[in-house]
């Protein structure tokens, strides 16, 4: 069994089944990297359901496909750029591993004044900093006082992320499945599979994809499905108020 499998496992096996959570066979989907393309943002926010919609700060069409997402009620979060361990650049607003507090700080709001209506963050890359004990401390602690929850994209195996967000008491998710590393139909199809069998299998299952056209017109055939095949889609902050009931007050800003 690979290491990435064996993770996997682990994180889902402390996810109580279906049966005995009482809350029947649920999924969350959350689509990233969106802001540089008006017309596949804008499709994003017309998927059907509780899509979530990570915008990345800087890009030319953040606020319009954020002010979109959020008129569909879609819940909207920033795709936080964050160093990685190869040489791609995660992109503007970015924070890197040897930026003093203060410059992590004024990145941080400033990368937030970009997207309206954010309740939540995800990495995007960061395959470096989220490994990093003392970053991620220290980038909770902002979120907590920003009341603003976190999802682990798990772009690396040693990911200490949703770890230091707990300590934090920073209310987290941890993605079980990537829908288009592979952007071709016949891939997107298996993973969506994938999505449904681990969320048979565990009560829940969580997957982050991209406004890749094909992405998108798999979501868009998929999704109204989901009623008669016993799945329900639900908003994030639902998922965090099941399993971290000790965040009941951060519930209010989660819906401003």
């Amino acid at each position: 069994m690979g290491r990435v499998t064996l993770l996997l496992l682990l994180t889902l096996a402390a996810t109580p089944a279906a049966s005995a959570a009482g809350e029947g066979v649920t999924i969350g989907i959350i689509i990233d990297d969106l802001g540089n393309n008006l017309a596949n943002g804008e499709r994003a926010a017309r998927l059907p359901g509780a899509v979530a919609c990570a915008v990345l700060p800087h890009t030319p069409f953040a606020r319009s496909v954020a002010n979109a997402a959020h008129a569909a009620g879609k819940e909207v979060m920033l795709h936080l750029p964050m160093a990685s361990r190869d040489a791609r650049e995660p992109g503007p607003g970015q924070l890197d591993a040897g930026m003093p507090p203060l410059e992590m700080h004024a990145t941080l709001d400033y990368g937030l004044s970009t997207v309206p209506h954010v309740i939540g963050v995800n990495n995007h890359m960061g395959s470096l900093l989220t490994t990093q004990p003392g970053a991620m401390d220290w980038l909770m602690r902002e979120l907590a006082q920003r009341r603003l929850f976190f999802v682990d994209s798990r772009t690396d195996t040693q990911t200490v992320a949703a770890e230091a967000a707990r300590r934090a008491g920073v209310p987290a998710l941890e993605r079980h499945v990537f829908l288009d590393d592979d952007p071709v139909p016949a891939a997107v199809a298996a993973q969506l599979d994938r999505l449904e069998q681990l969320a048979r299998r565990h009560g829940y299952a969580l997957a982050i994809g991209h406004p890749h056209p094909v992405t998108l017109a798999a979501l868009e055939r998929w999704l109204p499905q989901l009623a008669e095949r016993g799945i329900r889609l639900i908003p994030l902050t639902t998922r965090l108020a099941q399993i971290a009931p000790e965040a009941k007050p951060w519930r209010a800003s989660w819906s401003h």
